[in-house]
């Protein structure tokens, strides 16, 4: 399951919007759907422009998973940090994500845990 939480931030953290896109299509369902307090897309192209949108908002910063993934079936919940690199995160949040029989992500339903005031 590490596997999934590398595949899935590194898709959060390609700043360049082809090299997101390609990452998105190798692990994403075409059909995929994202939800979190801020956003809800369907779709590869609207996850890739959400992605920029989060990568614009706060540039340099990276996402780093935060503590062990818990998984069974198709489906795994994680906690995530967004920060500086090598610093504690100034964003935590957890998501639980769900595959389709290859492994790519179809649907993913976020939460924030900690949002700067």
């Amino acid at each position: 399951m590490s596997d999934l939480v590398t595949n899935y931030l590194a898709c959060w953290n390609e700043d360049d919007t082809d090299a997101r896109r390609a990452l998105i299509d190798q692990h994403w369902t075409e059909t995929a759907t994202y939800v979190d307090p801020m956003a809800e897309v369907t779709g590869r192209e609207a996850l890739n422009a959400t992605i920029g949108a989060v990568r614009q908002q706060f540039p340099g910063f990276v996402f780093t998973p935060v503590g062990d993934v818990d998984a069974h079936h198709n489906q795994a919940r994680f906690q995530w940090g967004l920060g500086a690199a090598g610093v504690e995160p100034v964003v935590i949040g957890f998501d639980v994500v769900v595959t389709d029989a290859d492994g790519r992500f179809e649907r993913v339903l976020g939460f924030l845990d900690r949002v700067p005031g």
